[in-house]
């Protein structure tokens, strides 16, 4: 069709003959025809496909395009004039370099608010793969085809129309996409001003000489359609009931052209790419889309590059600005999305250059979305902040325009929201009484938008959707004084009851019935009016001083009571929250943030209660990283939670008594398209094999979760066989917890299962679980086969040494586990020779937990011999084993002969002086080792003075433990003299021994030239009032110690208040446990 139409074309403009133009007609399929056109094009180059070169020769022309002919030449520069050089203020190039591959809108686009789609995500983009501009129309594999459908969404704002033309910008330049012969751009507010238009119309109307576009092709060669704007539309496109049709020069509607092209009924063989706000896509059925995209928002790196480029020479606004931003959650959250950014970056950038007025400090900063954009108005209508070079008018003056202006421009903005008009056009203007020379003046410049449209008409349009919905508000607020009739449908009938209430009550109605929230943001502003601080604001500009003050408690008490019980917490209950706000209530808000803080969830049962928790759910700056839910959160509020909760990054659900049922309604959530949750936590509930089944369920089809925690249930063998079979197909989940769910060996084979095909999984816990020998040689077996497994938790079981040496053949052939976690499982000395056989041969382990188990010092030695030839392992816990002095001091040596080990825990170990001088010496020679933990040995003075000595030349030990190692004053003494000299050393526990002041007073000297030190514990040491106190007076010549512990040291509780005050005279920073 579009051939057809460009060959007429070019035939009635002469560039043509008839012969010419019937040799392009006469060959077949459309893309044989798309290369007759080209190879009849007079200027073609003689080389065929090969590109032209500029008169100058040089291949980076301004237009790259590399042609000759002077047509070709001012077509594109007309073209490249309509898109504009360079990119609107705030849009860099790398972020619309790359686009969002999205399956489908989710429910919350199609249905919701703008405003309420960037709350509800916390301001997030759904897990989706990037695209860079220059791959929009390939093919996504060698054995896909192009797209032919192609539609890219975004809210209000984001930057779609700037996408478009920065896009047909390069690809005239020639810098990217040349596959495509031709690119037509459209917007809707062009297509608007036609009531009926035909295909081939359309193509000339815009480019009468569309002929003459030389463009390099190869065959088969492509065109691109760009409708953008379809939120734009002056009419619904109803693809069930348009008729079809195929001839390019019949006239229709303008709808059903659009619709016809979509379906492919004119120009099949073009490619075409829409770009809308997503409820306004949601009109195309999605069987006809091959291709959607959607604009990511602001990155907190580009907010801030957007406000350098608004206040290049003010970085110290730049900061104050954004520090503002990020102060308000919600609000913060909007400036993700641009042109949002842009206008509130303008008012705080306004609002930081000239601080309010004397009579006005307690106005600043603005604490409201509607305080915010009543000071924009309120800049505006002075004439203040603008840089445009005119003068600014009296006070009094713009004030009286200001208020002419609220009731012409408002009235229409009020009623546009209503039809879901957006774009006005000069005829518009006029029906609803707007002066055309108002809209060429200052004012106007800072709320609408002038666009010349191709068919040389005005459209006009508000800088942003939420200008049109404050204007409208503004207008209704004024109007709803003196209206005798529903300003909504202006009908003529009076109603009973007159006044701002009725009117209010109105549009709340509205709000709450609107499916699409269109009116939400309507409602918040209307409500946001009645805040004194607006009104304050706003008084002489736009509002009158006290009007409509009397109404706040009515109006707060009316909005409580749009909410329903018994029904799931929606969007309009939500906004209520928002509008309560607006309106300076936020008692309910405050009160149920209270009852989460302290874990009262039980107590919040009401409607008012429920839509509260959801609105904070999206603001509170503690819910941002984790929405915790814990402790007594009932069946019946999670249920109304659902639809909000789909959108929290963390759940954390602890010890609510959940029983399986909710897991059903959690597995339904899980399924939805729309979730957004990357990590749950369902620990200590009451959860059995079914529960674990609706899970499962879920799981093999949720690709947003990463985390699941299920320990402390009940899910038994057969729930662990439902996860497992869905790990088999699930490719996001990377950590599962099952710990304490008496999965046994059956459970554990399940996994094992599991873990020989999944490809994700990266943690896995299975504590506490009554696994033997049997679960731990399927796991053995698993683990040869997988790679991807990180961190094994197997505590708390009964694998035994048979268990331990399946685990330790696997890890002779694994090369992916890093952490491997086997306390309290019955090994003994054959298991652990296995294991550190194991170790000899194994280089990435990087931790290995064996505490509590019953290793002695035979066992000692195989650890030793591995530790002495192993490279990588940096964590070993040997805490509570049977080691003994023998088995410590084999450890001993080879610590000083290794290099990698970070953290060592041999407490609990029957360790005694031998064993503590040994490693006095080991750490004089080693350099790796950060934790050394040696609590509940009998170290004795002697082994810490060796320590000491050890420290005086080690330089990487950090942690030093040793609590209740019967050390007294002498070994204190050696321990100050070293932390003299250290300045590495940070932690120091002596908890539990016996030094007296003595020791304290040594260990306070050596304070006063420490700077290493950060914490000390000398709990229980029988200091006395003599040594705490010289712990006190230390601590004004020492300002690195940050806590300090002097618990236990029987001074009393006048004597602690004594020392605890001295301390924060003297050390402020520090904190004291007494």
């Amino acid at each position: 069709m579009l051939l057809t139409t460009i060959r007429d074309s070019m035939r009635k403009q002469e560039v043509w003959t008839g012969g010419e133009a019937s040799q392009a007609h006469g060959t077949g399929s459309p893309a044989e025809q798309m290369k007759a056109l080209v190879d009849l094009l007079p200027w073609k180059s003689s080389q065929g496909g090969q590109t032209l070169q500029t008169p100058d020769g040089t291949p980076d022309s301004p237009l790259g395009l590399h042609s000759n002919d002077s047509r070709i030449r001012r077509h594109l520069e007309a073209l490249l004039g309509r898109v504009g050089g360079t990119l609107e203020l705030g849009s860099p190039v790398h972020r619309l370099a790359s686009l969002l591959l999205v399956e489908g809108l989710s429910d919350l686009q199609l249905r919701e608010h703008d405003f309420t789609q960037v709350e509800a995500t916390r301001g997030g983009q759904r897990p989706a793969r990037a695209i860079t501009l220059d791959r929009l129309f390939l093919p996504l594999s060698r054995v896909s085809i192009p797209p032919r459908i192609s539609i890219t969404v975004g809210v209000a704002g984001m930057g779609k129309t700037t996408l478009v033309r920065h896009f047909v910008h390069l690809w005239a330049r020639g810098q990217l996409s040349q596959d495509f012969s031709l690119v037509l751009p459209f917007t809707f507010r062009d297509l608007n001003a036609h009531e009926k238009l035909s295909a081939e119309r359309l193509i000339r109307s815009v480019f009468p000489n569309v002929g003459e576009a030389c463009l390099t092709v190869t065959a088969p060669a492509r065109v691109l359609l760009v409708l953008d704007g379809l939120d734009e539309c002056k009419m619904p496109l109803d693809f069930s009931n348009t008729v079809a049709c195929t001839d390019p020069k019949r006239e229709i509607q303008v709808d059903q052209l659009v619709t016809n092209i979509v379906r492919g009924n004119l120009f099949p063989e073009v490619s075409v790419w829409i770009t809308s706000r997503p409820g306004a896509a949601g009109q195309i059925p999605g069987g006809l889309v091959d291709r959607m995209t959607e604009i990511r928002g602001f990155t907190e790196e580009e907010m801030k590059g957007c406000l350098e480029q608004m206040f290049p020479e003010d970085k110290t606004l730049v900061g104050q600005v954004l520090g503002q931003m990020q102060a308000d959650r919600a609000l913060y959250l909007m400036c993700t999305v641009p042109a949002f950014c842009r206008l509130v970056g303008m008012v705080l950038g306004h609002l930081g250059r000239s601080r309010p007025a004397p009579q006005d400090p307690e106005l600043w900063p603005p604490q409201t979305l509607c305080e915010l954009y009543s000071w924009y108005f309120r800049m505006a209508l002075s004439g203040e902040g603008t840089e445009r070079g005119r003068v600014s008018p009296r006070i009094e003056q713009v004030a009286h325009g200001g208020r002419k202006m609220v009731g012409t421009l408002g009235r229409m903005a009020f009623h546009g929201l209503v039809k879901k008009k957006f774009v006005f056009y000069e005829q518009d203007m006029k029906a609803f009484g707007v002066d055309l020379a108002v809209l060429q003046g200052a004012l106007c410049s800072f709320f609408l938008q002038r666009e010349e449209t191709l068919v040389s008409s005005v459209a006009y349009c508000f800088i942003h959707l939420s200008l049109q919905e404050f204007l409208a508000a503004a207008y209704y607020y004024s109007a709803s004084r003196r209206a005798i009739f529903d300003l909504f449908t202006e009908s003529g009938m009076s109603w009973p009851r007159l006044g701002f209430l009725t009117h209010f009550r109105s549009a709340a109605q509205r709000a709450m019935q609107a499916e699409d929230g269109r009116l939400d943001v309507f409602l918040r502003f209307l409500s946001g009016l009645l805040s004194p601080r607006v009104n304050a604001l706003l008084a002489g500009f736009l509002l009158t001083q006290g009007e409509h003050q009397g109404y706040q408690v009515q109006v707060a008490e009316l909005l409580q009571g749009c909410l329903r019980p018994n029904t799931a917490v929606c969007a309009r209950a939500v906004n209520v929250l928002y509008c309560l706000q607006e309106l300076r209530r936020t008692e309910l808000a405050r009160n149920v943030a209270e009852a989460m803080g302290s874990g009262a969830l039980a107590s919040l049962t009401g409607p008012s209660h429920r839509a509260a928790l959801a609105y904070l759910l999206q603001v509170s700056d503690i819910c941002a990283q984790e929405a915790d839910l814990s402790l007594g959160l009932g069946q019946g509020v999670l249920q109304s939670l659902l639809p909000q909760l789909l959108y929290c990054q963390s759940l954390r659900l602890d010890a609510n008594q959940f029983q399986d049922p909710v897991m059903e309604l959690l597995g339904s959530m899980l399924s939805g398209k729309d979730c957004r949750i990357q990590k749950i936590s369902l620990a200590e509930n009451q959860i059995s094999n079914k529960g674990a089944k609706a899970l499962a369920r879920s799981l093999l089809v949720n690709r947003s979760l990463t985390t699941l925690d299920l320990r402390s249930n009940t899910i038994g063998p057969q729930g662990a066989k439902a996860l497992a079979d869905a790990l088999k197909i699930n490719r996001t989940l990377t950590s599962l917890s099952l710990q304490s769910n008496a999965i046994k060996d059956d459970g554990a084979r399940s996994m094992a299962e599991a873990l020989a095909t999944n490809k994700m999984l990266s943690a896995l816990h299975l504590q506490k679980n009554i696994i033997g020998p049997l679960g731990a040689q399927q796991m053995a077996e698993a683990l040869k086969q997988n790679r991807s497994l990180k961190e094994l938790m197997f505590s708390s079981n009964s694998i035994g040494d048979g268990g331990a040496q399946a685990l330790a053949e696997a890890l002779k052939v694994n090369q992916g586990l890093l952490s491997l976690d086997l306390q309290s499982n019955s090994i003994s000395d054959a298991g652990v020779a296995a294991l550190m056989g194991a170790l000899c041969a194994n280089q990435t382990l990087l931790s290995l937990n064996l505490r509590e188990n019953s290793i002695s010092p035979e066992g000692a030695q195989a650890l030793a011999q591995a530790l002495s030839s192993n490279s990588t392992l940096q964590h070993l816990d040997l805490t509570a084993n049977l080691l003994h002095d023998q088995g410590a001091q084999a450890i001993a040596v080879a610590v000083g002969e290794n290099c990698a080990l970070k953290t060592l825990h041999l407490q609990w170990n029957f360790i005694q002086v031998g064993a503590a001088r040994a490693l006095g010496r080991a750490l004089q020679l080693n350099s790796s080792l950060t934790s050394l933990d040696l609590q509940e040995n009998a170290v004795e003075d002697e082994g810490a003075s060796a320590l000491a000595s050890a420290l005086k030349v080690n330089t990487a030990l950090t942690a030093l433990y040793l609590q209740v190692a019967s050390i007294g004053t002498p070994g204190a003494l050696a321990l100050g003299e070293a932390l003299a000299v250290n300045r590495t050393l940070e932690i120091l526990d002596l908890r539990g021994n016996a030094i007296g002041a003595a020791g304290a007073k040594a260990l306070t000297n050596a304070l006063k030239v420490n700077s290493s030190l950060r914490r000390l514990n000398l709990q229980e040491n029988s200091l006395g009032m003599e040594g705490v106190i010289c712990v006190a007076t230390a601590l004004s010549e020492n300002h690195g110690l940050q806590h300090i512990n002097l618990q236990g040291n029987h001074i009393g509780e006048s004597g602690a208040r004594m020392i605890s005050e001295a301390i924060k005279a003297n050390a402020p920073m520090c904190t004291v446990e007494m």
